[in-house]
């Protein structure tokens, strides 16, 4: 499985990275976004820390920002995406989320 990474902002500022590898998801904090003089988390469940969050399946804040229903449905047909790949789900969908945070593309993923 390769790996993939997603440039996580708040405000359109980089507050960390989501990474998607064999063992799972991994999300940690921008060094820069936790020292900036008012950080705010990106999430009540992933609160500002030093230390990567992991799990094996999604994070549900990040599993919430992805579409529903028939925009999903859009989005599937129009990119040839698949359903269950919510990492490729984030890269193409939440770019322009409603909200405070949105998702990026790295370089090596664009």
């Amino acid at each position: 499985m390769e790996r993939r990474k997603a440039e996580i902002k708040m405000h359109g500022i980089t507050a960390g990275l989501l990474t998607h590898d064999e063992n799972g998801y991994h999300f940690v904090y921008d060094k820069q976004y936790l020292l900036s003089t008012s950080p705010e988390p990106i999430s009540l469940t992933l609160p500002l820390q030093d230390e990567p969050f992991i799990s094996k399946v999604m994070f549900p804040f990040f599993d919430g920002l992805i579409p529903e229903g028939w925009l999903l449905d859009i989005a599937e047909k129009n990119w040839k995406l698949n359903p269950r790949d919510k990492m490729g789900l984030l890269l193409a969908c939440c770019r322009d989320c409603i909200g405070a945070v949105s998702v990026h593309p790295t370089k090596e993923d664009k």
